[in-house]
């Protein structure tokens, strides 16, 4: 292939990277500006009980649910808890993912090996079943649907992360400064997390979009929090009220709505800190 051919794939692969990146960014912008400007944006108390099934009209531009509460608002309000659950569940999943990765790739041996026999079991184990299990026998709250998708949605990341750790381990600059005496931990934090800042942004921007699919999904059975406004809650109440069956479009639509375009949003980001971190490796 000549030298033209590889320039212009290149940049055709760049201006890829660079629009996944700009698109990302505007939604999930648009979402955390939503979620810190939600008592301002929203026209009504999302708890508020008034007529109940109202069209949408312009009073209540998407209409009211089964206890007369706007729908706009509650959709507004779940915006907060939506990307609340998804940002803290990506925190803990991507902190116990580097953890653990540091620790078995750097040192590896029997810390390499006990890693990876927990790693295999958990990723054998049904996520879904298991979330739901870990929900079942916790009190019901935001703190427990986080707890419970984090220990099952640590796996891949940490499969990944060990992977890059093992060939920066490798690498004549690490060799050098474990050589020389270097402290382990300086190391790690100093010159392995760097060059792993790629790979932690891509999956920790994919955590978020699997979390809020997570937490939607376990709403709508009926195991998430039902004190708080979620989209997932929305939809629940949706269905169970017959709204679906009714086509209450207005009321079912715009969480479903929601949820896609956010989780687009945060894939887009992934993709591009995935796509950058082959650029880097392959550098």
């Amino acid at each position: 292939m000549s030298t033209e051919k590889m320039a212009k794939r290149a940049g055709t692969k760049k201006t890829k990277m660079n629009a996944a990146m700009i698109w990302g960014a505007a939604i999930v912008g648009v979402f955390v500006l939503v979620a810190v400007l939600a008592p301002v944006l929203a026209p009504y108390d999302p708890y508020k009980m008034g007529i109940p099934y109202i069209k949408p009209s312009a009073e209540h531009l998407l209409g009211t649910n089964d206890v007369g509460q706007d729908l706009l608002s509650e959709l507004i309000y779940g915006t907060r808890i939506s990307l609340f659950i998804g940002i803290f569940t990506s925190i803990i999943v991507t902190v116990v993912s580097l953890t653990l990765s540091l620790l078995s790739g750097y040192y590896k041996g029997a810390i390499d090996k006990a890693v990876t026999a927990i790693t295999n079991i958990t990723m054998g184990l049904p996520d879904l079943a298991l979330t739901i299990l870990l929900i079942a026998y916790l009190n019901p709250g935001k703190l427990s649907v986080i707890i419970s998708i984090s220990l099952t949605a640590w796996t891949g990341t940490a499969r990944i992360l060990r992977s890059r750790v093992l060939q920066l381990c490798e690498m004549p600059f690490i060799k050098i400064e474990q050589a020389i005496g270097m402290n382990d931990f300086i190391i790690m934090i100093k010159h392995i997390v760097p060059n792993l800042k790629d790979i932690i942004l891509s999956r920790a921007a994919l955590s978020v979009s699997a979390a809020m699919m997570t937490e939607a999904g376990l709403s709508f059975l009926g195991l998430g929090d039902f004190g708080a406004k979620s989209w997932g809650t929305i939809l629940h109440y949706a269905f169970y009220q017959n709204g679906v069956i009714r086509n209450y479009y207005w009321w079912y639509l715009p969480p479903i709505l929601c949820t896609s375009l956010a989780v687009l949003g945060f894939m887009l980001l992934g993709y591009y800190g995935a796509q950058k971190a082959k650029l880097v490796k392959n550098a």
